[in-house]
């Protein structure tokens, strides 16, 4: 099939940022794929869609694949809504990623401060962020002491999965004292509990390490050099017609959340979070992806990829890497997916799953909360998608 071949990035330097800047992104490429092909090679994966959004899975999709360097797949689905006249979704449109967020911003951040040496994985919390002990319960002061940054980033520090602080807070500096103030649930490292509110502590973290704040360093030290011109925090009301509806909000918001964060506690936070609040088309999560497959080049070094993307062995009985999970049983990235193979989930129905042995990526982008996140259905569907993909390949 005809496929888009990715330019393999050099030694790290000036000149490399410059022939960055002047090689085709994937928006330009992706208009070289054949529908007709795509079509034809990943047709079930394709039916697999068509039919969820028949049954109201979602209202619209968007699925980039790249495979052996190469993009060969990129094509939208449905519409915003269900709404026949609403706009057509395409390869471009972009998406809420909710908590893929942890891992294109957040944890890619940490990536580059741990090899910058500004980031320990074994220093305490409570040295970058001394309010976590003096928020905190009395009583709590000495397992508070031993949380890390890499307890953080492996959900295993004992806070809990999920706070309705939005309930309470009403400005970011509220949130923040909120989250530092939330009492753990668990000794630290002895439980591994998927944790929003350690993720939004770790972006104040890394914000106050690097000096600089997660989007503005996210967006100069991934994104752009990247070419992943499409993504951002808080993205500009010209792209509006550009992003779908998340939500119908009559209980926080009181409003169609489109064009900023669905997210409650990260839209206090003025869309800028550790757990939540990024923003892309699929064929920027895809460039995203194949920098991983490279091994990092040229943002990363291989070795750092590595130890982000191995499963840890510090947490027990956990799927969880460094900010990524691995597959599990049953695992959302289907049977077919190679053991060292590494993703992460978003409420809003995004996904991302990158297979270092197959050279493969998968990223798939709904909008399966509107009008009221009443559907369950990608849970069932997303295993299916990634099986379908492999066996096509």
């Amino acid at each position: 099939m005809a496929v888009t071949n990715l330019v393999p990035s050099g030694r790290r330097g000036a000149s490399l940022f410059r022939a960055r800047l002047t090689r085709p992104s994937y928006h330009e490429l992706a208009v070289q794929l054949s529908v007709h092909r795509q079509e034809s090679q990943f047709a079930r994966a394709f039916a697999i869609l068509r039919e969820a959004m028949m049954h109201r899975a979602f209202a619209g999709a968007a699925l980039a694949i790249t495979h052996e360097g190469a993009l060969v797949a990129s094509q939208g689905f449905g519409r915003f809504t269900y709404e026949p006249t609403s706009p057509e979704v395409h390869s471009g449109t972009i998406f809420d990623l909710a908590s893929v967020t942890k891992v294109v911003a957040t944890t890619s951040m940490a990536m580059l401060l741990y090899e910058r040496g500004l980031l320990d994985l074994e220093t305490p919390v409570a040295e970058a962020l001394p309010e976590f002990i003096s928020h905190g319960p009395a009583e709590e002061i000495n397992n508070r002491r031993a949380v890390t940054a890499r307890m953080l980033l492996a959900h295993c520090s004992g806070l809990p999965a999920y706070v309705k602080l939005f309930e309470t807070a009403h400005t970011r500096d509220e949130l923040l004292r909120d989250a530092l103030a939330t009492p753990l649930a668990a000794v630290p490292g002895t439980e591994s509990v998927y944790s929003d509110i350690g993720f939004i502590l770790l972006g104040e973290l890394l914000g106050r390490i690097a000096l600089t704040p997660l989007d503005v360093f996210t967006q100069h030290e991934v994104f752009v050099p990247l070419g992943m011109k499409l993504t951002s925090f808080n993205p500009s009301p010209t792209c509006m017609n550009r992003i779908p509806p998340t939500e119908d909000d009559q209980t926080f918001r009181h409003r169609v959340i489109q064009g900023e964060v669905n997210d409650e506690n990260a839209s206090v936070m003025g869309g800028i979070s550790g757990h939540a609040g990024l923003f892309a088309p699929a064929p920027d999560i895809a460039l995203f992806a194949e920098c991983m497959l490279r091994g990092g080049s040229p943002v990363f070094q291989p070795a750092t990829v590595e130890l982000f993307t191995r499963r840890e062995v510090s947490s027990p009985r956990t799927s969880r890497a460094l900010g990524w999970d691995t597959p599990s049983q049953p695992s959302t990235s289907g049977t077919r997916f190679s053991q060292r193979s590494f993703g992460h989930l978003g409420y809003t129905g995004t996904s991302l799953w990158i297979d270092p042995d197959r050279k493969l990526s998968v990223t798939l982008l709904t909008n399966r909360t509107w009008p009221d996140r009443g559907s369950q259905a990608i849970k069932q569907l997303r295993p299916l998608i990634h099986d379908a993909i492999v066996e096509s390949l």
